[in-house]
């Protein structure tokens, strides 16, 4: 569904610097896929590389990322753009200041769709307040574990194809945690695909079908759980 071939990303800003290399992987639907790393090691970077949403003045990428036959990475403006909307949905580490403040949280539900009772039963399994409470609020009234609950419910309401997390348990806690897996779950199990990055190795084994590891500038093969664990030999702390 997604097959990645980068052979370098870097910052072109006063010296170029490579800060990624080599990142070469395939992935599948029906899958949720994990990339574990340090603070620092280009998780949020290498997550945007792939539907270009990297600042040209700043970053280089050079490779391709292949997904329905397309390289996303050359695609025209306007076609990246739906793409964008309808097919991969990024979900930022920092979602309250992905709204504009000076927006009601109805113009965004309204840009996806206008299916009240779908919008409400996510609402209400997220332990959010229902539509006709939210729709009059901004986001600067809600906390970051609220808005970071309401960006993924925008996310699963576009019907995507793919969903790339960036550190999506970063502001919520336990219990909400294990209600965002839920959702995954059943969003992957219609065929679809997740790929998250995270620090939170217990996030990492209980909820990914493989594992990979960024480090060194470059990321490992990805493998099952218990196979990762074992021969990273990684503890529960990165």
């Amino acid at each position: 569904m997604l097959n990645v071939l980068l052979n370098n990303v870097s910052v072109t800003k006063n010296n170029e610097r490579t800060i990624l290399r080599d990142i070469v992987f395939e992935l599948d639907g029906e899958n949720i896929y994990t990339i574990l790393g340090k603070n620092g090691t280009g998780k949020s970077t290498l997550l945007k590389s792939f539907t270009g949403l990297l600042d040209d003045r700043f970053y280089s990428v050079n490779g391709k990322v292949i997904y329905n036959n397309k390289d996303i990475l050359s695609l025209k403006n306007d076609v990246l753009q739906k793409t964008r909307k309808d097919e991969i949905k990024y979900v930022f580490q920092d979602p309250v200041n992905s709204f504009d403040h000076l927006k009601k949280f109805k113009y965004y539900f309204d840009l996806v769709t206008k299916e009240i009772d779908k919008i409400d039963e996510l609402l209400d399994f997220f332990l959010l307040p229902d539509s006709k409470k939210l729709f009059k609020m901004y986001p600067y009234e809600v906390s970051g574990g609220m808005a970071q609950r309401i960006i993924l419910i925008l996310a699963l309401l576009a019907k995507p194809k793919i969903i790339l997390l960036d550190e999506p348990t970063s502001g919520i806690d336990a219990p909400i945690v294990n209600l965002l897996l839920m959702k995954l779950r059943e969003f992957v199990a219609d065929g679809n695909l997740v790929l998250m990055v995270t620090q939170d190795l217990a996030l990492a084994k209980s909820a990914s079908s493989k594992i990979a590891l960024l480090a060194d500038n470059t990321l490992s093969p990805f493998s099952e759980p218990e196979e990762f664990f074992y021969l990273n030999n990684i503890r529960m702390e990165i």
